[in-house]
């Protein structure tokens, strides 16, 4: 594969992907230099340059995306996930009256990875100098909560999980602009009815929607997005394999295969599946797709490598974007004090949902390098050992370490004990 010089004519494409805004490079332990073709990480997200975003202010609250065709509201206001509908149908913004609540897919078209979390810990109140949001704030409007932690800046989308999180809970996928993921939010906000950013979308109906064939070849073409797509994938990766992997494939006749970006390997997510659901992965079966065991046993689907670093944690860039195409595992603490650090009020014992942390472990308890502070050491097990839960849905995007021992990785990362996994699944893209 070559590195790709210019842009992409997108105009034509009713599902046009705007290029995630890395630029930089990054090896296994952060930012580096950008490496050679042949060398290890080439390829990464950094080196190759998509559509990029356009964005027109239109001087009434609005702002058009004229990659994507979409309209948004340049500003925000606070929402449940039940009063979002309501409220975005409610809006006169620029004189518009078809506002609608975005889908993941068009609410993640938003999503900049030039953005950092910021050296902090996840439970801190205060932004650090060091953060910048994964979204375009000269175009849009942003802030940081005023109140609990500075990373919690989640935004409503439509797209309601088929699953069930934590064991039960019916949830939605939200973006974190604070944090650069989608994870699954408890529809009914949990115990304290919190709420969240809702922006609200106008335009493309046929945005997010693939229109994949069968190329009969081992690839497959999604005519909405001009992409071609291995229909099998290749798993047991580490990050700088998985790069390498698609770099020297020969498949259907063609050289120029990549590791795809976290935005192109998330078009593929169909939302309408889940392990729960379908009994299936979170991906439409023209697609063949490995299935997994995990630790306790349970058939699962893998998590997929892209291209793009996560600048998140004590060295921004040592972790990579995965999707997760099945359940999006986590250890979760049995009892125990606070369990996994869901701040009091916000959800039972081991249950914290993600809304604040208190309590996550000082930096420095996993092993060095795997994660931002207070991330390592394992779930709490004062009344039994850690329960094995789906905790952020089929179609999550976090990230994992890029490389090391996957043995001594944390039993659990984060307030919901996520499952981090240096050998992953790649599928790659060309096109």
């Amino acid at each position: 594969m070559t590195a790709v010089a210019g842009p992409v004519a997108a105009q034509s494409l009713p599902y046009a992907i705007v290029d995630t805004g890395q630029t930089g490079c990054f090896d296994a332990r952060g930012a580096s230099s950008c490496p050679a073709a042949g060398a290890m990480f080439f390829g990464q997200d950094g080196q190759v340059r998509g559509n990029q975003p356009h964005y027109r202010d239109n001087g009434d609250g609005t702002v058009s995306d004229l990659v994507t065709g979409l309209m948004w509201q340049k500003g925000f206001e606070r929402t449940s996930f039940g009063e979002a509908p309501g409220k975005a149908a409610a809006s006169r913004v620029g004189g518009h009256a078809d506002w609608r609540v975005p889908t993941i897919k068009e609410l993640y078209s938003l999503i900049d990875f030039s953005g950092a979390t910021g050296s902090s810990p996840p439970s801190s109140s205060q932004v650090p100098a060091d953060a910048r949001p994964y979204l375009d704030t000269r175009a849009f409007t942003f802030e940081y909560p005023r109140q609990g932690r500075f990373i919690d800046a989640q935004y409503v989308t439509s797209t309601a999980y088929t699953g069930r999180v934590m064991g039960g809970e019916a949830a939605f996928f939200g973006v974190n602009f604070a944090d650069g993921r989608i994870k699954g939010y408890p529809q009914n906000g949990g115990p304290g009815g919190r709420q969240w950013y809702g922006r609200w979308v106008r335009g493309n109906p046929a945005y997010g929607k693939n229109d994949f064939v069968d190329n009969g070849n081992g690839t497959v073409a999604d005519r909405a997005t001009g992409l071609t797509w291995m229909n099998h994938d290749h798993g047991r990766l580490d990050w700088a394999g998985a790069l390498a992997f698609c770099d020297r494939l020969d498949l259907a006749g063609q050289s120029d295969w990549r590791l795809p970006s976290a935005k192109e390997l998330h078009s593929i997510v169909d939302y309408s599946r889940s392990p729960d659901a379908t009994g299936s992965a979170a991906i439409d079966p023209i697609f063949a797709i490995s299935a997994i065991a995990e630790a306790d046993g349970s058939r699962n689907w893998p998590y997929f490598w892209s291209s793009t670093s996560h600048l998140d944690g004590r060295q921004p860039g040592d972790f990579a974007v995965y999707l997760a195409f099945g359940k999006a595992m986590g250890n979760i603490g049995m009892g125990g004090p606070q369990g996994m650090g869901g701040q009091p009020g916000m959800g039972p014992p081991g249950m914290g949902m993600g809304m604040g942390p208190p309590g996550m472990g000082p930096p420095g308890m996993g092993p060095p390098g795997m994660g931002p502070p207070g991330m390592g050491g394992p779930p709490s097990r004062a009344s039994g050992p850690p329960r094995l839960l789906d905790v952020h849905g089929a179609g999550a995007q976090r990230s994992s370490p890029k490389s090391g021992d996957e043995s001594r990785l944390p039993v659990g990362a984060g307030p919901q004990g996520d499952v981090l996994r240096i050998y992953n699944s790649a599928r790659c893209v060309r096109g």
